[in-house]
């Protein structure tokens, strides 16, 4: 029984040192040849690298834009919700259909019920508002603006801090008084180094209004942004100036109002209360769907989601056909490697090398070019993520996962694309392969 078990371990070691043997033997010669032809190895890890950097780079834009995007809405605070006429992800357009939506006819969100909403037990903050255009000017020509119509306490859902003056009272949406908060860089353009406050602007929304003179009262520096300037230009003013001064309001207005839940309470609970609320003003039966809708901030943490994992979808295909460019270099150069080397290849074979020690061997040789391909693409891309990081407000970070992915995707190139010359390589007469010349 010793006799025998000892066989076995030596049968085992001798086929782990067989393997050892033929891994470093195969390292140790492509090692030498890919230094021989260096420029040659140059040019061909370049073009697995440029693949292996888009991949790291795309992954590291798009983690840069999730954490700004799911950070931002975070900030405005993980519990809070809006309440809006119907859920815009679920919306879809028809093309070519003869009816409307069905979102299309719900009611909008009224006065009444947000004035409802906010006397809630649940809620400590409501604050309703909509977008829309218009142009202002201040001694000369008229520029156009991104405007909100809100209520009280619209900064608490906007990270930033005034910089000069204040918001707007509720006194004075109830009075639609004529006032504005400008953002920083949109007050900066209009009035430049002057002090805006106190500044009356002439105001249009377009031609069902009259042109009105609005009073700014504040100046408000929203957070940076990865959108930089596209969304810091804009103004706010009164809900019910902007509905009853500019005429702002349309049947193509939607109104929302973002919710805060009181402490101690769950956004669920404050949900319920605000459905029980509006089914009974709106005079909804039993068997009656709600003709209004709940955005949370995961839902939008969902759907961006959803929208970023096609897009690098797409990015990971265009980067897998440059993979497969470098990879179709890597057989050009180890099918030129092979019949440079013929000759090698029959003396080795002569003296003892098996097919599979051959095949091995170039195999390696291809796995050796793209996996140095990718560690110089993991340099490229982190190299490009530090320089947005740096120069640009995207926090591109690469993710781990990305680092194993161009690897996997380096190793099978080198892989499949090296099997077509090692297979060539195994299968050498080493009668005819000493006669090459």
């Amino acid at each position: 029984m010793d006799g025998h078990g000892g066989g076995s371990q030596r049968r085992g070691r001798s086929r782990t040192d067989s393997w050892s043997h033929v891994l470093g033997e195969g390292a140790r010669v492509a090692r030498a040849a890919l230094l021989a032809n260096w420029r040659r190895t140059v040019l061909t890890v370049l073009g697995v690298g440029i693949g292996a950097g888009v991949v790291v780079t795309v992954a590291a834009v798009i983690e840069g834009i999730r954490s700004e995007v799911l950070g931002a809405v975070e900030s405005a605070g993980p519990n809070n919700f809006t309440l809006m006429p119907f859920d815009f992800s679920d919306v879809r357009v028809a093309i070519g259909g003869s009816g409307r939506p069905p979102w299309w006819d719900r009611p909008p969100i009224t006065d009444r019920e947000i004035r409802r909403v906010r006397a809630l037990p649940g809620v400590a903050e409501a604050v309703a508002g909509f977008q829309f255009g218009a142009s202002l000017r201040y001694r000369s020509n008229w520029v156009s603006a991104n405007w909100q119509g809100s209520s009280s306490g619209w900064a608490a859902f906007t990270p930033g801090d005034f910089t000069s003056g204040r918001d707007f009272t509720p006194a004075e949406v109830d009075q639609a008084r004529a006032v504005v908060v400008l953002s920083a860089s949109l007050a900066e353009a209009i009035f430049g180094e002057l002090d805006p406050v106190g500044k009356r602007l002439r105001v249009n929304a377009g031609r069902r209004a009259a042109n009105e003179l609005f009073t700014v009262i504040g100046v408000y520096e929203p957070e940076a942004t990865l959108f930089g300037e596209a969304g810091s230009n804009y103004a706010v003013t009164p809900l019910t100036a902007a509905d009853k001064r500019l005429k702002a309001r349309t049947r193509f207005t939607f109104v929302n109002v973002q919710v805060s839940p009181r402490e101690g309470t769950t956004p669920q609970e404050t949900q319920e209360q605000i459905i029980s609320a509006l089914r009974s003003m709106r005079e909804l039966g039993p068997g009656e769907e709600n003709n209004f809708r709940f955005v949370t901030s995961d839902q939008i943490g969902d759907l961006f989601n959803q929208l970023t994992g096609a897009f690098f979808a797409v990015m990971m295909g265009l980067s897998s056909v440059g993979m497969m460019v470098g990879g179709i270099g890597v057989i050009g150069i180890m099918l030129i490697s092979v019949t440079e080397r013929t000759r090698e290849i029959g003396i080795r074979k002569a003296v003892g090398a098996t097919r599979r020690e051959i095949l091995w061997q170039f195999l390696i040789e291809a796995s050796l070019l793209t996996a140095t391909g990718a560690a110089a693409g993991l340099l490229i891309g982190w190299g490009i993520s530090e320089l947005l990081a740096y120069y640009t407000p995207l926090p591109a970070r690469i993710p781990l996962w990305s680092v194993f992915a161009a690897i996997t995707l380096a190793a099978l190139t080198g892989i499949l694309f090296g099997m077509v010359p090692a297979l060539r390589a195994a299968k050498l007469d080493p009668v005819d392969a000493l006669r090459y010349e």
